[in-house]
């Protein structure tokens, strides 16, 4: 069987460009990785550690995200009620944005919950699909922790 490939998290930008459709580059689950960090947090946050905080993530493996995709992505998420936000206008200071989950958005992180799970079966379908018209073995399900698999 062929040594499983690090997609899980990819080391350099060249190898997620590689195959740019893999499941790292998917924005569409920034939301949830957003929505978990406030509700983890329990208190308004400013954007910046939202970032900071979205690069400790599985989501990103260690990686920043790009800071102007989680702000657009807050955008889009206030917009539909979310989140909300305001101004923090310090003394001192720049002014800082701070956002804070609404009870939509923990009622939203609760479907996440089970669309997630929805995706992982699918995927698996989709694994054995795949591996199946490639006429190989389905592979070892791959441990996606934040180490490297290559030993490297």
């Amino acid at each position: 069987m062929e040594q499983m490939w690090s997609a899980c998290h990819p080391k350099t930008e060249e190898e997620l460009i590689e195959c740019a459709a893999l499941g790292k580059s998917l924005n569409r689950l920034s939301q949830p990785t957003i929505l978990t960090i406030l509700a983890a947090n329990d208190k308004p946050m400013h954007g910046y550690i939202i970032v900071q905080q979205a690069a400790k993530s599985p989501m990103f493996g260690g990686k920043k995200p790009d800071a102007t995709g989680i702000y657009r992505a807050l955008k889009r998420m206030e917009e539909s009620g979310l989140v909300t936000s305001w101004w923090d206008t310090p003394d001192q200071g720049s002014a800082k944005r701070l956002f804070e989950l609404t009870d939509k958005g923990r009622h939203c992180l609760r479907r996440w919950i089970d669309a997630l799970a929805c995706y992982k079966m699918t995927i698996e379908e989709l694994r054995v699909s795949a591996s199946t018209a490639l006429g190989i073995d389905v592979p070892d399900t791959p441990a996606c922790a934040h180490v490297d698999l290559e030993g490297e």
